[in-house]
């Protein structure tokens, strides 16, 4: 692997992104979400158990006042809840309100019908899937 291959595929990897926020950049505005509280609302899956605030900071790869700070814009509008982790009383965790899974069922529906990986046939974004995973687990 060459140093220009790596960079040609980082680029490409973040402008697939940028180019899927761009596109559902009016979704998030209709919902006054930005990026990251977007990134926020996704990392919490609603078939999955709650995490605490710390799982989800590792999730976003980003510190406890960046989190409290975008949990806070979610809480706000009403999209997320804080509530005692049943497991550890001493913890919270974030929950989907009703309307926090709405919200974010119609931002995810809006990604997956603008993303320029759209176009790739079930072939290739199996094959770009295992790829991608096999990067994230390295």
């Amino acid at each position: 692997m060459t140093a220009s291959d790596l960079t040609a595929a980082v680029a490409a990897v973040y402008d697939i992104w940028m180019r899927t926020v761009d596109e559902i950049s009016p979704v998030l505005t209709e919902h006054r979400l930005t990026t990251a509280t977007f990134q926020a609302l996704w990392a919490i899956a609603p078939d999955e158990e709650a995490p605490s605030m710390k799982v989800l900071a590792e999730r976003l790869y980003c510190n406890a006042p960046n989190l409290t700070f975008m949990t806070n814009q979610l809480t706000d509008r009403g999209l997320v809840e804080r509530v005692v982790d049943p497991a550890d009383r001493r913890s919270r965790v974030l929950v989907l309100t009703a309307k926090g899974r709405e919200v974010r069922d119609e931002v995810v529906r809006a990604v997956l019908e603008k993303t320029p990986l759209g176009g790739l046939s079930e072939d290739e974004l199996r094959q770009l899937t295992g790829l991608l995973s096999r990067a994230v687990r390295r």
